[in-house]
């Protein structure tokens, strides 16, 4: 795949940000490429790590060609277990699904998912987009699948659609639901709901509002982004940015 280059128009960049930018190591590991003698620019060695690099010239390690792509889009199908943080020292994040080579700086979950919440989840350095998607007045559309213990009928989607009032006196956005399955002998029910927003345990505190709850659940869609039926829990792919917007 061909990966442009993104500068702003006549902006120059230091080599060492440039290759540490690209996931090509640190600043002291490209410091080091660099005193190597493996470092080129337009075929000529660099031998500082301030060389200024501009969107004409052509970056490469060892001979392989580095091109520079400022921003990256990963779709993730997030398994249960995992947390939506770039770090945590006592539990997996999402970030650590990631191979090495695709841990860009900057690279963070678009919005999050609980720990025990599966799906659709983007991962991206892109912070415009990010805010973009998160920003409440987008009204960005988010569609979870559930498993719920308890059997909407008619009225809970009525209230769902009016715009609920939780416990606390929130009041949410108007939301879809859509019964999919009810197991009327064990109490339970498949569903999918449609929001706008993305408050705290949101769809579990919805249903506990109306004497439900959340056994399972898992997000297939956000704006324009599905979930791939063929991408596995866990497993994750690039993008491009004409597929989120």
């Amino acid at each position: 795949m061909l990966v442009l280059f993104l500068f702003e128009k006549d902006i120059e960049m230091r080599i060492d940000k440039y290759l540490a930018n690209m996931n090509v190591g640190s600043r002291k590991e490209v410091h080091s490429l660099i005193k190597k003698k493996v470092v080129t620019v337009n075929g000529e060695l660099v031998t500082i790590p301030k060389q200024q690099v501009k969107e004409t010239d052509l970056v490469a390690v060892d001979g392989n060609k580095i091109a520079y792509q400022q921003y990256h889009y990963f779709l993730l199908n997030k398994p249960k277990g995992v947390i939506s943080a770039t770090e945590d020292r006592s539990q997996q994040t999402v970030i650590s699904l990631l191979k090495t080579k695709d841990r860009y700086q900057g690279i963070a979950p678009v919005g999050r998912l609980d720990k025990d919440t599966t799906g659709l989840l983007l991962l991206t350095n892109d912070g415009a987009l990010a805010h973009e998607l998160l920003a409440p007045n987008k009204h960005v559309a988010k569609v979870y699948r559930a498993k719920i213990a308890g059997v909407p009928d008619p009225e809970t989607a009525k209230k769902f659609a009016q715009g609920l009032i939780l416990g606390d006196g929130t009041k949410l956005k108007p939301a879809k639901l859509k019964i999919l399955k009810q197991d009327q002998d064990n109490n339970l029910s498949q569903i999918e709901i449609q929001i706008q927003e993305g408050k705290y345990h949101q769809i579990k505190r919805m249903f506990g509002a109306v004497g439900m709850k959340v056994l399972e659940l898992d997000r297939v869609s956000m704006g324009k982004l599905h979930l791939p039926a063929d991408l596995k829990r866990g497993e994750y792919k690039e993008i491009d940015l004409a597929e989120i917007k």
